[in-house]
This record gives structure tokens, C-alpha cells and sequence, in this order.
């Protein structure tokens, strides 16, 4: 008995200290934004501000930068756009992979899981020659091939998972209506699968709105910019980084995300205990 109450203890602990790691530099970021740029280079240093101390000096500052509105929108369309052509191709691959029977099915699928223990790093100087005879460089919509090809894998591996799960009688129930794939695949798959595809889908929008390396190495026009490299580029921007700054841009742009991760929730806890359960 005092073995499972010291185990306990040692979970709860564990947790706790977890939640707390994770959880510390989220707070750093936003008392870091309500402080005053000069506040932070004080000593003793504080980590959260005092009552007096705490300003939106930063977040107005941000808010009347013109090309924060461009930044975020350039995010929001490369994002959206990026989610949607995942969603539709990685459905209908998972759909074609899970439900049918074809020479190369098995090489297919284990290709397609071998992309994704590749790290994109590695990757990164083929891609820019690709980038460069598909004349894509200083491009905004150049981002979202890149982007669609680095999430396609992963997201067809979890989609098959929730098509294996449909019985297949509800196909059959539509073949012996006349029905087509097509139906099949837009009437039934889709439907049945919204779940996973909007979990998976949750997981693409944060790669594309988080990314950084790859658009800085293919974006140099301020104007087509995203919110990453936005980010990167209060630094050193005066004689020195004005942190408050930073971590006002960073706090504004997890708005978005909050907002999804709040609005579909119950598909992401779906996704996650219900995807990868056969198949």
C-alpha cells in the first residue's frame, strides 16, 4: 500500500514538474511583453513585472506596424491554403491505400512511411533546386507545395487509420446503389473520417504557421514575409534586441492557434485515441 501511495507521489510529481517546464516559457513570454523594453536588463532581474511596471507599450507598438498585418495574413493564407490541398490529398490516399488492393500497394505505404523518419533538414538544399527551376523563390504561394509535400505522409498514415475503422458493408451499400469511388469516397470516407482529418489537420496549420527555416531560406521581400521570420527580424534591429517587442509579436501570434486548438478540440482528442487503433 505505501509502495502505490510513494508511486503515486512520484507521478504526481513527475507531472507537475512537467506541466511546469512547459508551462514556464509561455509565462516568461507574456510578463516579458507587459514589461517595459528597458525593465528587462534590471537587476536583480524579476520574472514577472510589478503592478507599476506593467504596460502595452509593446503590443501597441506592434499592433501599429503596418506590415504586422501583412506578416499575418501571409501566414494565414500560406497555412489555409496548405491545410486544404493536405486534407483533400491525404484523404484520398489513405481512402485508395486502405480500401484497395493494387501492384506496388506495399512499396507505396512503406515509402510513404519512410518520408517521414527523413529530417527535412537534410533535404533542404535539393529542395532549393527545386525551388529554383520551379521558380518559386521570393514567393509566397511558393511555400505551400513545400509545405503540402512535407505533411502529406504523416497525415495519409493517420487517415488510413480511421478508413480501416469504416466497415466496408457501407461501401457496398453504395456500390449497389450505382454509386461511384468518387461517391463512395465524398459521401461515406470523408464524413465518417472528419475526425482524424481535422486532428491531422491541427498539426499541419501549426507546422506551416511555425515554420522558419525554410521560408528565411526562400523569402527575402518584406511584404511576403511570415510571421516567423517577422519575429526574427526585431532582432538586432536596434543597438540592441528589443526583447518586449519579440515576445509581443510571439503572444499575438498564438492567437490563432489557441483559437484552434479551442474550436476543435473534441477532434483532436479524437484523433489521438482513435487514428492509429487498427491499421
Amino acid at each position: 500500500m505505501k509502495k502505490r501511495f510513494y508511486m503515486q507521489g512520484i507521478l504526481y510529481f513527475l507531472l507537475i514538474a512537467g506541466i511546469f517546464i512547459v508551462v514556464l516559457p509561455m509565462v516568461y513570454m507574456l510578463s516579458t511583453s507587459l514589461k517595459p523594453n528597458g525593465a528587462l536588463y534590471e537587476f536583480p532581474p524579476k520574472f514577472l513585472p510589478t503592478f507599476k511596471q506593467i504596460t502595452l507599450e509593446n503590443y501597441n507598438y506592434i499592433i501599429r506596424q503596418s506590415k504586422f498585418y501583412i506578416n499575418f495574413l501571409n501566414s494565414v493564407l500560406v497555412s489555409s491554403v496548405t491545410v486544404l490541398l493536405v486534407a483533400i490529398i491525404a484523404s484520398a490516399l489513405g481512402f485508395v491505400i486502405a480500401r484497395f488492393e493494387f501492384p506496388g500497394k506495399s512499396f507505396l505505404f512503406a515509402f510513404i512511411m519512410l518520408t517521414m523518419i527523413i529530417p527535412g533538414m537534410t533535404l533542404i538544399v535539393p529542395q532549393y533546386e527545386l525551388a529554383v527551376k520551379m521558380n518559386t523563390i521570393n514567393k509566397l504561394l511558393g511555400l505551400i507545395p513545400f509545405y503540402t509535400a512535407w505533411v502529406i505522409p504523416y497525415s495519409t498514415f493517420m487517415i488510413k487509420g480511421f478508413v480501416v475503422n469504416i466497415p466496408r458493408e457501407l461501401d457496398e451499400a453504395i456500390y449497389m446503389d450505382g454509386g461511384s469511388i468518387i461517391t463512395v469516397f465524398a459521401k461515406v470516407i470523408l464524413p465518417l473520417a472528419r475526425a482524424g482529418i481535422a486532428s491531422v489537420s491541427i498539426f499541419n496549420f501549426l507546422t506551416a504557421w511555425e515554420e522558419f527555416p525554410w521560408a528565411n531560406t526562400v523569402i527575402n521581400d518584406d511584404r511576403i514575409r511570415t510571421l516567423p521570420i517577422a519575429i526574427s527580424g526585431f532582432f538586432g534591429q536596434h543597438q540592441f534586441t528589443q526583447w518586449g517587442y519579440v515576445f509581443a509579436l510571439s503572444a499575438l501570434s498564438l492567437i490563432p492557434v489557441l483559437l484552434i486548438f479551442i474550436f476543435f478540440q473534441r477532434f483532436f482528442v479524437a484523433g489521438l485515441t482513435t487514428g492509429s487503433v487498427k491499421g
